[in-house]
């Protein structure tokens, strides 16, 4: 695990390098960088010479942070989130994921319930904390999908996917199959450009999977189509969460995601839909 740390001003800390601290010998904590303002550290990370003030990316165990912390030498500013790994309960986890794959396929039980009871094993057995588990559930994005679902279920009840379908069939239905799947595909992707990947597939999938009646299609190759598309988002930094991530990491601008995303969704969105046609037949 890392954690940011400040050189403090004490005399046996300050004007010596990082070597002179010994801080692996001591506490098992590795530097990563150094940064002071105006001062660039160089290639010679250990023999830098600290000053009050100077932040430290350090790697190492919480052990080695908090006997750190009581020397006195740096001063943590961010605590490790972090926990060590559990080696020994990986081959749990392994087999739990197997577990799911395997009897899903082979329609044992549904898949919600061999993930339910498989999450079940792996707190039991300690594989993750409850605190780690709570952790890692995001809040927003459960909304946000049980809110699509309802704007969905909606949708169909009023008929409104209905009218949809009616305003789409006369486009499409003078296409060819290929062509048709190409539309789908290439509207579901500016569609996740401009709002969100979970709230497209939501709403657009059972729109699709009325209108393959309407055009004398299979609607799998079109589900198929709308999923890969919600999931193959590269032109804007709104379209996936990872986008938005990069975005702020990597100070980029909008026409950065534009120039290489475009490109990308056109290749992708190409070669899926010819994968498509060939795994599942129009």
């Amino acid at each position: 695990m890392t954690a940011e740390a400040i050189v403090t001003p004490k005399r046996r800390s300050v004007g010596r390098s990082i070597a002179d601290l010994a801080l692996g010998r001591k506490a098992g904590v590795r530097v990563l960088g150094a940064f002071r303002h105006g001062h660039i550290a160089g290639a010679d990370l250990s023999s830098v010479r600290l000053r009050a003030a100077d932040k430290l990316l350090l790697e190492g165990p919480a052990d080695g942070f908090r006997s750190l912390a009581e020397v006195g030498d740096v001063a943590s500013i961010t605590q490790p989130s972090g926990r060590a790994f559990r080696r020994r309960q990986a081959p749990i986890a392994i087999i739990a994921l197997l577990g799911i794959v395997v009897l899903a396929a082979l329609n044992v039980m549904p898949i919600g319930i061999l993930a339910l009871v498989a999450v079940a094993g792996i707190l039991l057995l300690r594989c993750i904390d409850s605190d780690e588990a709570w952790q890692s559930v995001d809040g927003s994005i459960l909304v946000l999908i049980f809110a699509m679902l309802i704007i969905g279920t909606g949708l169909e009840h009023t008929g409104a996917v209905q009218l949809i379908v009616d305003m789409l069939t006369p486009l499409l239905s003078g296409l060819p199959p290929f062509l048709t799947l190409l539309a789908v595909y290439f509207v579901a992707s500016i569609l996740t450009e401009s709002v969100t990947n979970n709230a497209v597939a939501v709403v657009f999938t059972p729109i699709v999977i009325a209108l393959a009646p309407e055009l004398g299609v299979d609607a799998r190759p079109l589900a198929v189509a709308v999923m890969i598309a919600a999931s193959a988002s590269f032109a804007t930094p709104i379209g996936y969460q990872t986008n938005t991530l990069v975005y702020g990491a990597g100070n980029y601008r909008f026409t950065d995601f534009l120039k290489i995303g475009i490109p990308m969704n056109v290749i992708v969105g190409l070669t899926s839909s010819f994968a498509i046609s060939i795994f599942f037949p129009l």
